[in-house]
């Protein structure tokens, strides 16, 4: 029985975590179908946006708690293999070319706040709860380490990766690691409108605008001098880059936009 469940509707593809009656905690399966389902979107030219979501009360209460106990039989090399795996699922969120909202709801804890810091848009109830609890399980946020230190920054991370303590939505909103956090009776709506923001843009321009940002974050002052000016160079010489210039000075509605 499939982990996930994956649709495709207008362009919008909405992946789901299925496990509700275990808060959609993470098992090797959840993690090798969340990998395979977003490596296959992100190649996807019919996908242009992807929401992942939770079934049931919580978008993703952490490990599933068979799956850690059967980590305490494994070896040192076969934890590493472990966590390699659960890395590979976050970097193919993380990389995945279109861009990713996360519906947030209910418990999202330990992996589930990770899996916050990988959408690159993330809406959250006023219900949700968040926290990099790993500590209180006498081991650490490792895994997800690289993506939530990107998303809220050093500072907070520290606060927050050594007391494990739970925190609200609107906490969550302050440190970044969501960007808006609506009641629950609205949060459809709200990833609704989000969804028609990025319909409205050009699809290779959005995929262009992600894979920027890492560059430029990871380039020297100098070097970023080349990237900038070549990406938007190539953006403005695509047929997508043409199309919008030309809708914009002759007052219409480019041809991507939906």
């Amino acid at each position: 029985m499939s982990t996930i469940t994956l649709s495709l509707q207008a362009q919008v593809a909405r992946v789901t975590l299925a496990r509700p009656d275990v808060r959609n905690a993470f098992n090797a399966d959840v993690i090798r179908e969340l990998r395979d389902a977003f490596e296959a979107l992100s190649a996807d030219p019919k996908v242009r946006a992807i929401v992942l979501a939770g079934e049931g009360p919580s978008f993703c209460g952490g490990a599933d708690i068979n799956w850690m106990r059967g980590a305490l039989d494994l070896s040192y090399d076969e934890n590493v293999a472990d966590a390699e795996a659960m890395s590979m699922m976050f970097r193919a969120i993380d990389r995945c070319t279109k861009p990713v909202i996360g519906r947030v709801h209910g418990a999202a804890l330990g992996g589930g706040s990770g899996l916050t810091a990988v959408c690159d848009i993330a809406i959250a109830s006023d219900d949700a709860l968040f926290g990099f609890t790993e500590v209180k399980l006498g081991i650490i946020p490792a895994v997800i380490s690289p993506f939530v230190l990107a998303k809220i920054g050093p500072s907070h991370a520290r606060a927050l990766f050594l007391t494990g303590e739970r925190f609200g939505a609107e906490r969550a909103l302050h440190i970044g690691l969501v960007h808006r956090v609506v009641s629950a009776d609205q949060l459809d709506a709200a990833v609704e409108e989000t969804l028609a923001q990025i319909m409205t843009s050009g699809p290779e321009a959005v995929a262009s605008a992600k894979a920027l940002i890492p560059r430029v974050l990871t380039a020297s002052y100098d070097d970023t001098l080349g990237i900038t000016s070549g990406a938007i160079a190539r953006q403005r010489t695509t047929p997508e880059g043409q199309e919008g210039l030309r809708a914009f000075l002759e007052r219409r509605k480019a041809t991507f936009a939906q």
